[in-house]
């Protein structure tokens, strides 16, 4: 059997639990809630549980093998749990996991937990599985995909949100659905009844008066110099690390950079910008950019740029990261990097 990893939380509540699952895939949050779920109903039951973990060194299947028929110590059922990090088990794991399926224990249950996952994986011991137990797969969020799943998550909370407030939630997660999660967690703490709009959505999210590095990434490319600095101090202000805002400055910059290369061979616009996660309202201050700098090779350099930068913050280069940090927006948010700004790494 297959099961969505929200439908397996629900059948993991109100059926007894099957022999095997095998809960897998890249989202780590959607995976660790199912995996919960298989865990607190085992919990609620008394059931003991144990844990194999496939991570490394190869592992020992001869005792993974012998503890499935081994006596429990203090519970008449076992929960055996089976990390396995890279989704392979390799022959050795899979004859193992075959075998149990085969003829599983009338007082184990198998939980497999596998962080890696794709089509590839799949084989006869998933097969084996999914005869006796359950399959679920936490695939990507895609990006069109995720208002829907923030809505959903919402409404199991109590909340209900505008269209407009669900989609400002999403862009403003970026497909972290563990960001999305804190932040519902939090508006069920401190938002009132009813419906949220967009403006009081925004305001339980995040302090309005606080320059984050989204807003700030959005007026460079927007070409808002005056607005970059004063965002600038606002976040030194507040005792933000450069370090720490690099990583999404690199991020846009090379998103931009192969934008920029998506322009140039004459390629849809729009299409690339949804291919690269970009939602309509974040598209704007991209297409702005582009025009004030249209060359593939500016942005690189822009790229090279913020590297310079990300070695200086963690002091393994000249400068001071700050004034770096600001002479590269600002060339950004200008027509053109006037002011020497990127010598040797930019026109």
């Amino acid at each position: 059997m297959e099961l969505r990893p929200d439908q397996l939380a629900a059948q993991a509540a109100g059926q007894p639990l099957r022999p095997v699952y095998l809960v897998a895939g890249s989202e780590t949050l959607l995976v660790l809630e199912a995996a919960d779920a298989i865990r607190a109903r085992a919990r609620s039951e008394g059931i003991e549980r144990e844990v194999f973990d496939a991570d490394g060194r190869e592992p020992d299947w001869d005792a993974l093998s012998a503890s499935f028929n081994a006596p429990s110590l203090f519970s008449s059922r076992r929960l055996i749990e089976l990390r396995l990090p890279s989704g392979k088990p390799g022959k050795a794991g899979a004859e193992v996991i075959g075998e149990f399926c085969a003829d599983p224990p009338g007082d184990v249950t198998l939980l497999i937990v596998a962080g890696d996952w794709s089509k590839a994986h799949h084989g006869k011991w998933v097969d084996a599985v999914s005869r006796v137990g359950v399959v679920s797969v936490a695939w990507s969020v895609k990006p069109h995909e995720l208002p829907g799943w923030i809505d959903r998550r919402l409404r199991e909370r109590g909340l209900r949100a505008a269209p407009d407030a669900v989609q400002g939630l999403a862009e403003r997660v970026e497909g972290n659905l563990l960001a999305a999660a804190q932040e519902i967690d939090k508006l069920a703490l401190l938002a009132p009844e009813g419906t949220l709009d967009l403006e009081r959505m925004q305001s339980l999210v995040a302090d309005a008066a606080r320059y984050d590095v989204f807003r700030l990434l959005e007026s460079a490319l927007s070409g808002q110099p005056a607005q970059v600095r004063r965002m600038l101090a606002g976040l030194r202000a507040e005792g933000e690390q450069v370090a720490g805002l690099m990583p999404m400055v690199i991020r846009e910059l090379l998103r931009a950079a192969t934008l920029a290369r998506a322009q140039a061979r004459g390629a849809n616009l729009a299409a690339e910008m949804k291919s690269q996660g970009l939602w309509e309202s974040r598209q704007a201050p991209f297409k702005r950019a582009l025009q004030r700098h249209a060359t593939p090779l500016r942005w690189n350099r822009f790229a090279a740029y913020a590297s310079r930068i990300d070695r200086a913050a963690k002091g393994r280069g000249a400068g001071e990261p700050w004034q770096l940090l600001e002479r590269l927006l600002l060339a950004i948010a200008e027509q053109a990097p006037a002011t020497r700004l990127l010598a040797g790494a930019g026109r």
